[in-house]
C-alpha cells in the first residue's frame, strides 16, 4: 500500500544537483496526497529561475512511480508559498551554515 511516508521515503532519493541535498530535506515538497494508487505532490525549487525544475520534476515523478501501487502520478511545480531557508531540516541548515 502507497502512503505519505513511503512516497516521502521515495522522494528523498531525489537531490538537487546544484546543492547537493534531497527535495524532502531542502524543503521542497509541499503537499503529497495518496488516494489509493493516485500519487499528488505539489514540489517547488529554490527560485523560479532554477534550470534544474525539469529534471527535478521528472526525478521525482520516476521516484514515486517506483513504489509498489502506483497506478497515477500527478507532480505539480508550485510557487505559493515561495521558498525560504526556513523551510530546511535543521541538520541541513547547519551544513550550509544556515542559522537554525
Amino acid at each position: 500500500m502507497v502512503t505519505e511516508e513511503s512516497v516521502l521515503q521515495a522522494l528523498r532519493d531525489v537531490y538537487d544537483p546544484e546543492i547537493g541535498v534531497n527535495v524532502v530535506d531542502l524543503g521542497l515538497v509541499y503537499r503529497v496526497e495518496v488516494h489509493g494508487g493516485n500519487v499528488e505532490v505539489d514540489l517547488t525549487m529554490t527560485t523560479p529561475a532554477c534550470p534544474a525544475y525539469g529534471m527535478l520534476t521528472e526525478t521525482a515523478e520516476q521516484a514515486i512511480r517506483s513504489l509498489d501501487g502506483v497506478e497515477n502520478v500527478h507532480v505539480e511545480l508550485v510557487w505559493d508559498p515561495p521558498w525560504t531557508p526556513d523551510r530546511m531540516d535543521d541538520d541541513i541548515k547547519r551544513a550550509l551554515g544556515f542559522p537554525v
